[in-house]
């Protein structure tokens, strides 16, 4: 099993009074503990016109973490592909995996929030198509030679030689949970990722669909399954949730916004004890039990995307949970 964390989503909760700034060097400051914790990778997320100030720019913000980063992965958790201009995306990334040396992993969604849609002048229903397009638009980008790809939603001909080039080929991992995006995943992308949302025994059905349909349809080559899970290390159970509580609320009552693109003034009673239940946090070793369940179920080629950075939490706190997820947890599932 691999082990990286994240996802840095740059929000400011009502009660943090940093400046967005301090926010941004936070990202750097903890991209940096993972990497010297000997984690596997360091992930940023994205959405657009949020009042807490969500990341909006995502290769940016991946190239300052390239640069202030040696050995770690990092990636796009989840780009919302049809919002972007699929060249520009092609560019964006061959420059991040580069400044890297060959770290980035690209992953992309179709994305869901009704206002971004809006925002952007992309109709909802062309969500699947312009996400298929925008894979193979960025493979035959980083292709040599021209483009040689007619692309519906993007105006740029054929004829165009997009550079920079990367050194190598830059893995494309696709999100979602229903069946038609898990099986999209398999035959065209190099990964897919898992929400945290999944039971152990949903996620056991999708991984089979995707090792089946790759098997049945003669796809080679390597394949990764991600997971995310939040979660948390400290010195108790109720410690660590403690710690992480407010962060996660927070962050799901805003998910739910997004999601539904309606206020959502509070999560039910309900809905906090599923998420509760939903986490994974506690001692090093209870951390360790939870995760070893899933490599048990799933096999051990699988990376997980442990989600430490709950917006609002203490900076210290969320270092020094990094620091025990890769000392003490890490060695042991790794």
């Amino acid at each position: 099993m691999q082990l990286g964390t994240g996802l840095f989503t740059c929000q400011r909760r009502p009660d943090d009074d940093r400046s967005m700034s301090d926010l941004y060097d936070e990202v750097l400051e903890l991209g940096r503990t993972i990497d010297d914790a000997g984690l596997d990778s360091a992930w940023v997320s994205e959405h657009h016109f949020a009042e807490d100030g969500y990341l909006s720019a995502t290769m940016p913000t991946l190239g300052a973490l390239a640069a202030a980063t040696d050995d770690v992965e990092i990636g796009t958790c989840i780009a919302l592909a049809p919002l972007y201009d699929g060249v520009r995306l092609a560019e964006d990334a061959a420059t991040v995996d580069l400044l890297s040396g060959g770290r980035l992993t690209l992953g992309l969604a179709i994305g869901s929030n009704p206002r971004e849609f809006d925002a952007f002048g992309v109709p909802r229903e062309e969500r699947v198509d312009r996400l298929e397009e925008q894979v193979e638009l960025c493979r035959a980008a980083w292709s040599d030679g021209p483009l040689g790809y007619d692309a519906d939603f993007h105006d740029v001909s054929p004829d165009v030689t997009v550079t920079p080039k990367p050194e190598d080929s830059i893995a494309i991992m696709l999100g979602g949970k229903a069946k038609p995006a898990v099986r999209r995943a398999a035959r065209t992308a190099d990964a897919w990722c898992a929400p945290s949302s999944l039971s152990l025994r949903g996620l056991e059905k999708r991984v089979e669909d995707i090792r089946s349909v790759r098997r049945s349809e003669g796809i080679d080559g390597d394949f990764t399954i991600y997971l995310i899970k939040h979660g948390f290390v400290g010195d108790s159970r109720e410690a660590a949730w403690e710690t992480m509580r407010e962060g996660y609320l927070y962050i799901q009552r805003r998910y739910a916004e997004i999601f539904s693109g309606e206020p959502v003034d509070e999560l039910s009673a309900n809905r906090k004890r599923e998420l509760k239940d939903q986490a994974i946090f506690g001692t090093p070793e209870q951390v360790i039990d939870e995760l070893e369940t899933y490599r048990e179920a799933l096999g051990n080629d699988i990376h997980m995307i442990f989600r430490t950075y709950h917006p609002g939490t203490d900076t210290d706190a969320m270092r020094t949970c990094i620091e025990r997820l890769g000392n003490e947890v890490a060695p042991e599932v790794q």
